[in-house]
């Protein structure tokens, strides 16, 4: 149980499987208002960033869930290196599917929404596990401008243009899904560049140390192509961000 290789090759040297920075998820903690035991689940959990980060600055416990057995691992070590290991645990699983046993406070697939069949899914998969007051955090791609043809929507790595919103209709969409956003933390160009451009790194590196491996040809090729894709498609066309959304309050009519 694992995802592709070729993603376990490309992004073994992130840190952070997204194009946020560790900035930006200390803005969102903030932003959050964490406390000291705040519960956080995080599906689709990656190297273990987020909870980790938060764990130390903020005080969190929680668990993260990856199907990446390498992503899993580097998490676990992330965790000892910043002296949180009894904070935060990983799991090696696959994240669809997945309910806590306790309820959480903050319930978080960020970018990873595939785990529920899409946006409305996750959310639903999420609140499954999130306590009465609770938070939902939500990581997803928008367009920044709409694309004029659907091969311009390939290039940005989706199957059509309708596979994303604009964001005005993203955050209308969770409205209609009957929740409130109540926080937001975007990315900008330069945090796609540093998601994207650090894999070319070692994707090279990688190459030099292993010519002879089954998958050099493919790695090889996303090098020479990656590079000219990012920035005539995912650089001007996609946007990323975390939405922070709570069921909505319908109050009664005077």
């Amino acid at each position: 149980m694992d995802i592709p290789r070729i993603f376990n090759i490309m992004e073994s040297a992130h840190r952070i499987h997204n194009p946020f920075t560790p900035e930006k998820f200390a803005t969102l903690g903030a932003a959050l208002r964490l406390e000291s035991g705040t519960r956080v689940l995080d599906l689709g959990s990656g190297s273990g960033e987020m909870l980790c980060t938060w764990a130390r600055d903020y005080g969190v416990i929680g668990t993260g869930v990856d199907l990446s057995q390498l992503f899993s691992e580097q998490a676990g070590l992330r965790a000892e290196e910043l002296g949180v290991a009894d904070q935060v645990t990983f799991i090696h699983d696959n994240a669809a599917g997945y309910v806590s046993d306790e309820k959480v406070d903050v319930a978080a697939c960020v970018g990873a929404t595939w785990i529920g069949g899409g946006v409305a899914g996750t959310i639903e998969l999420l609140a499954r596990s999130l306590r009465t007051g609770g938070v939902i955090l939500i990581g997803e791609p928008y367009w920044r401008q709409l694309p004029p043809t659907e091969a311009i929507a390939r290039g940005c790595l989706a199957n059509a243009i309708s596979d994303f919103l604009v964001l005005p209709e993203l955050v209308a969409s969770f409205g209609r899904l009957g929740y409130d956003v109540v926080e937001m933390v975007l990315a900008n160009q330069d945090e796609w560049d540093r998601y994207e451009t650090a894999k070319w790194l070692t994707m090279r590196r990688w190459l030099e140390a292993n010519p002879d491996d089954e998958l050099a040809q493919e790695v090889q090729s996303k090098l020479t192509s990656e590079p000219e894709r990012h920035v005539a498609y995912t650089r001007e066309y996609l946007g990323w961000g975390v939405f922070a959304l709570m069921p909505r309050i319908y109050l009664k009519q005077a």
